[in-house]
């Protein structure tokens, strides 16, 4: 089994659960278990160790923070228990929960979180009881959270405005309206078909500012 926590040391600024605490709770409530706990602040030598005693079964139980988000492959875990899930995105979520189900056997993944949530939330912890789909819970996701700016350091919310569209709810029209554009740019490739030319105006009047996609890479 695996125990997620959000936090590895208390903090007097959250009220939420946390690694260290967790790990002598479950050594005092599960003695006749071992137990392994790994996290970011450990050297890379140590949490091999303690990987490796839980990949052959030498403990039974790893409490650990988000670092086996990816990269672990534990085929006979079968429980996933993660504390405080509301403090995760639904990203963080999927990966975490794809450490478990990798064998033949019944696998589990409980989502442990405070009573009172926001809307948001709450719907993100149902998203997730409902689907094992990554393409559905990023389409979630998108729509939930926006798509952030491509340009810039935002992450989430909606840092440009689309006149009509709605980019988590219109995939299919805006791809058709992409592959519009393509054809019309193949056809036209310098802009210089007097038929549209009420494209191009139009285009003009709508963009504020050049944007040098390049830098982006």
């Amino acid at each position: 089994a695996y125990v997620v926590y959000p936090l590895i040391k208390e903090s007097e600024k959250m009220d939420i659960k946390n690694l260290e605490e967790g790990y002598e709770q479950l050594c005092r409530d599960l003695p006749e278990y071992k137990i392994s706990r790994v996290h970011g602040k450990m050297k890379a030598a140590e949490k091999e160790a303690e990987m490796q005693d839980f990949i052959s079964g030498k403990t039974q139980i790893l409490v650990a923070t988000t670092v086996i988000e990816v990269g672990v492959n534990v085929p006979n875990a079968s429980v996933m228990v993660i504390e405080n899930a509301e403090r995760f995105g639904l990203a963080q979520l999927h990966q975490l929960r794809g450490r478990v189900g990798r064998g033949a056997g019944q696998s589990y993944c409980i989502l442990v979180t405070k009573y009172q949530l926001s809307a948001d939330t709450r719907k993100r912890i149902q998203i997730m009881t409902e689907t094992n789909d990554g393409f559905e819970i990023a389409e979630a996701d998108l729509k939930l959270r926006g798509p952030g700016d491509l340009e810039g350091t935002q992450q989430s919310g909606v840092s440009f405005t689309l006149r009509l569209a709605n980019l988590a709810r219109d995939g299919q029209v805006l791809q058709l309206a992409r592959e519009t554009a393509e054809k019309v740019l193949d056809d036209d490739p310098h802009c210089a078909a007097s038929k549209n030319d009420i494209l191009w105006r139009q285009l003009n009047k709508l963009r504020d500012r050049t944007v040098n996609w390049g830098v982006i890479s």
